[in-house]
């Protein structure tokens, strides 16, 4: 036990010590996002605005409080909670390439969300206006979930493989669906399609926020206590059992609450991929498995690395905006390769 401790220590010591450049990190994400674009605004401004903001010029005020705070916090809350769902899945699954994507949450929220475009206008809830798409995404996030729940669970017992094959199954079905509503679109239909699938913050509002990221705080809250569970889910869940883990509830809840965050992100963002994968496992590699560390690093990584994602796809071809799902898959995408050819050099992943 004392050597296990040992071996622990060190860990942790590297875990907090990253934590704290990721609070460094995340400060200096905000600061950036609040004073960088096309209209020039000060860190005194900032500064200003959040303390007295009756003080500030009508048109800075307007920029920071009605445009920029709404988007920096909403893609603080959107990038914390794919980051900590993708660790949460990594851990259920045991897989670290797992990602929130791999139960079907994804694309059951980007088929609602492709009624509400395509079909809204027919659609009695037509009244809902711009609320629309984000409730439908939502609603095809739970509907999902729920609908694999029910398959994957037998006589109270979740089984993680059916989970996965049936969320496989139901994710093909669900882009199905959508590939007959696409092709039924019209051009603006078309366009506003491409550009929720891109993923975006541009849309970001107070109302939004609020909506929203209540739904999202939740799924984080129910993420930490899981923390302890999910290490020893690691041993396997025979194992698991065996020292005393409920792992039936701490299925449900990984679940419910991974469904919950990843649902509400991708309703009020759109696509926005590579973030649940890319952010648990560099973590991993830095500071080791132990969720007790690693699913807070992961939301203050994954909140940072949005904002700067979000950072680049407003200035990179300014003044339009670049999908930011556009910047994470360019992240993304060389982070694989790196771990292939990792895998290749080390004998696997």
């Amino acid at each position: 036990m004392v050597a296990y401790a040992d071996s622990i220590a060190p860990r942790r010591a590297i875990a907090l010590r990253v934590r704290g450049w990721l609070w460094v990190a995340l400060i200096a994400s905000c600061i950036l996002s609040l004073t960088t674009g096309a209209t020039g605004v000060t860190l005194w401004d900032a500064l200003v605005a959040l303390l007295t903001p009756a003080e500030l010029p009508l048109s800075s005020k307007v920029v920071l409080w009605d445009i920029r705070l709404p988007r920096m916090l909403m893609a603080m809350v959107v990038g914390a909670s794919l980051a900590v769902s993708g660790a949460v899945m990594q851990g259920l699954f045991r897989n670290p390439l797992a990602d929130p994507g791999i139960v079907g949450v994804s694309a059951g929220a980007g088929t609602g969300a492709v009624v509400a475009i395509v079909l809204g206008g027919a659609m009695p809830f037509a009244a809902l206006g711009p609320w629309l798409v984000p409730v439908a995404a939502a609603a095809g996030a739970w509907a999902t979930i729920m609908v694999l729940y029910l398959i994957a669970t037998r006589r109270g017992v979740t089984a993680i493989a059916t989970l996965l094959l049936a969320g496989i199954a139901i994710a093909a079905l669900a882009g199905a669906l959508s590939g007959v509503l696409i092709y039924a679109a019209d051009d603006t239909q078309l366009r506003d399609l491409t550009f929720w699938g891109l993923g975006s913050l541009a849309g970001a509002t107070w109302t939004k926020l609020l909506a929203a990221g209540p739904l999202m705080l939740a799924g984080l809250a129910c993420a930490r206590p899981l923390a302890r569970g999910l290490n020893g889910l690691a041993l396997g869940e025979a194992a698991a059992h065996h020292i005393g883990l409920p792992v039936q509830r701490l299925k449900r809840l990984a679940i419910l609450s991974t469904a919950a965050a990843t649902g509400a992100a991708v309703a009020v963002s759109g696509g926005i991929g590579f973030v649940g994968i890319v952010v648990p496992h560099l973590l991993r590699l830095i500071s080791g498995p132990d969720h007790e560390e690693l699913l807070p690093n992961a939301a203050l990584m994954g909140a940072s690395l949005l904002l700067l994602a979000d950072l680049i796809s407003r200035v990179i071809v300014a003044p339009a905006e670049l999908p930011i799902g556009i910047v994470t898959a360019t992240l993304g995408g060389p982070f694989f390769l790196w771990l292939l050819l990792r895998g290749r050099t080390f004998g696997g992943l």
